[in-house]
Order: C-alpha cells, then sequence, then structure tokens
C-alpha cells in the first residue's frame, strides 16, 4: 500500500516505511467546522439531501425546520374526575390520565409530608438532623453573602 492510503472512513493506514498514522479525519478537511466525516451524504458546497428532505414540508424559509406548535394542555373542569384522577401527570400524548387509589394503598409518610413553606430554624428541635442541616445551609448562604461583599 501507499503511504497515507485510506483503509477506512477518514482512516489512513501506516505504511510499510513507517509512516505516521491518522485516525479520524483526513488531512484536507482538519480546518472545517463542524466536522463531517469522509463517506458523509452531505458534501461541502451541495445541499444535504437528509436536511432538504425535511425542510420539504415546513412552510419556513429556505430549509428551516418548523416543529410542531405548543399549546397549552385542555383544563378539566369536572368535579367527579378531579376527584377521582390525577390530572396532569400523565406525560404522554396518547394516553389517560393516572386514576386515583383510595388512601388505605398509600403508605403513611406521605400523608405527614410538609406542602406548606419550610419551618424556621427556630420552629425546629435542636436534637433533630433536620435543624442541623438547616442550620448548616443557613451559615453557608451567611458566608458567601459576607465573602462576595469583601471581594467587591
Amino acid at each position: 500500500m501507499a503511504r497515507g492510503q485510506e483503509v477506512g472512513p477518514g482512516i489512513l493506514k501506516r505504511s510499510e516505511s513507517g509512516g505516521r498514522r491518522t485516525s479520524g479525519w483526513a488531512p484536507s478537511r482538519r480546518g472545517e467546522w463542524p466536522p463531517r466525516p469522509r463517506n458523509s451524504a452531505c458534501r461541502a458546497g451541495q445541499r444535504c439531501p437528509l436536511l432538504t428532505a425535511v425542510a420539504k414540508g415546513a412552510k419556513g424559509g429556505k430549509g428551516s425546520v418548523v416543529s410542531e406548535a405548543l399549546k397549552d394542555p385542555e383544563v378539566c373542569t369536572d368535579p367527579v374526575r378531579l376527584a377521582t384522577h390525577a390530572m396532569g401527570v400523565n406525560i404522554y400524548k396518547a394516553g389517560q390520565d393516572v386514576a386515583l387509589k383510595p388512601d388505605a394503598e398509600y403508605p403513611e409518610w406521605l400523608f405527614q409530608v410538609n406542602v406548606g413553606p419550610p419551618k424556621k430554624l427556630e420552629e425546629l428541635d435542636p436534637e433533630t438532623r433536620e435543624y442541623w442541616r438547616l442550620l448548616r445551609k443557613l451559615n453557608i448562604w451567611r458566608h458567601n453573602r459576607l465573602s462576595k461583599s469583601r471581594k467587591l
């Protein structure tokens, strides 16, 4: 094989005389950004057939790709459905909202979760881990504020 002969897409094979082996992009394409593999369907100076096929059905400008228009979800006003289903939990386009189970099928800790505003340091017991975590977080915030004002 001749020195620097291409073996695969963009891969040059070392010659018997001890030439350098380069992998990745061919030397003539090193300055090109974004880099494209040698066997790409999109050649330099030509239209990419993959992109033009996608953009043909689009109503935008030349070669633009238009996605589906986003619309707000439908608001359910049925009180029976609101009481028996978790509305807005379904993440799939096709599918139904999740039906709620009886309270006995859910764990006890679920009903003890604090969904209101976070507790203040004075409201917590100093013997709990929650107290010390909040104290550490407040001290870190205080230190960050002080060090920020010193840098100025």
